[in-house]
């Protein structure tokens, strides 16, 4: 009887445009599912939103102020694989979208 044991990456996806990451995400899904891969879940992580609050005059009219917004969007994508396969070779030379940071976790 033989035993396969799976081995998992987790690549972690963040990029402040929210529509590149889903295409980063579909490419990586893409290639993962044309290789021998046994399993492939996308996990959406919560949006990191800060609030920056700025004087709009430096010295009068401390009521009038504005706001700036910035979100960090977030993906998870584990895999599960069978060892054999060269995984991580794979997906190290995946040309992602530019403003996309991906971290590669082998576990």
């Amino acid at each position: 009887m033989e035993i396969k044991t799976n081995a998992k990456i987790r690549v972690r996806l963040e990029s402040f445009n929210h529509e590149l990451l889903t295409s980063a995400c579909r490419k990586i899904s893409d290639t993962v599912q044309n290789s021998d891969a046994t399993k492939l879940s996308v996990v959406s992580l919560p949006t990191d939103k800060r609030i920056y609050c700025v004087l709009r005059s430096p010295h009068v009219d401390k009521d009038s102020r504005e706001h700036f917004e910035l979100r960090v969007h977030k993906r998870v994508i584990e895999i599960y694989y069978d060892p054999t396969v060269e995984m991580s070779e794979l997906l190290v030379n995946l040309e992602l979208p530019s403003g996309v940071l991906s971290r590669i976790d082998l576990y």
